[in-house]
């Protein structure tokens, strides 16, 4: 899968991807708006070009506010986000070349405000998941938001995702409705954040392409 072209499908107005883009971008915006007064911290995890945040601060009170970190493996998709973060007067936000699973990317920002798992978790077998949302517990403070999508091509995960984060001290604050395929959620962290370790791998990134020629196989 090339990662870089695959945002073009964001210049098509018929994607599921642009709805789904927009619900996230709401999504972050009530977050912003629910965080305490202050700085923000923001972490994004394989953020792509960033057009999630970049849109969302777009004009938002908050925006002043918000340290981001955004991480991603594809350079062409860390140079696309670097210019849309300038282009915005987006100082506060710095995008990281590298592997996104890594913990050692987070470590000096965690525990923050507002979590992104936005396009991740379709990419990942389904322990990996778990494994992914276990390390939200370190990612995000008490009171925290973690924003994520999943497809809900069957198997439909969403469910589980959704149980997986609560089991784990989150509160659903939101989740789109089941007819939608691209699936965003809200939950809030009500329990006490753990240590991020060093040199942990969180999961392993294996794309949906991968996964779907594996099951279909």
């Amino acid at each position: 899968m090339d990662w870089h072209t695959w945002h073009d499908t964001y210049d098509r107005a018929d994607s599921p991807l642009v709805r789904r883009l927009a619900t996230v971008q709401d999504r972050i915006r009530d977050a912003l708006d629910d965080a305490p007064r202050g700085p923000v911290t923001v972490l994004s995890v394989c953020a792509g070009q960033g057009h999630d945040l970049i849109g969302a601060l777009d004009g938002h009170p908050r925006r002043d506010d918000v340290r981001a970190r955004l991480v991603e493996l594809d350079e062409r998709n860390v140079e696309a986000a670097r210019h849309a973060a300038r282009a915005a007067g987006l100082p506060g936000i710095e995008i990281v070349a590298g592997d996104a699973s890594c913990t050692d990317h987070y470590r000096d920002l965690a525990p923050a405000d507002l979590v992104l798992l936005c396009g991740v978790l379709g990419n990942l077998t389904d322990d990996d998941v778990e494994r992914a949302l276990d390390h939200c517990t370190r990612l995000c403070r008490t009171g925290g938001t973690v924003v994520w999508t999943r497809n809900r091509k069957t198997p439909d995960l969403v469910p589980q995702v959704c149980a997986w984060l609560e089991e784990r001290g989150f509160e659903r604050l939101w989740v789109s409705e089941p007819e939608r395929v691209q699936a965003v959620g809200a939950h809030r962290y009500g329990g006490v954040p753990g240590e991020l370790p060093a040199g942990q791998r969180m999961f392993t990134f294996v794309g949906y392409d991968v996964l779907r020629s594996v099951s279909e196989g």
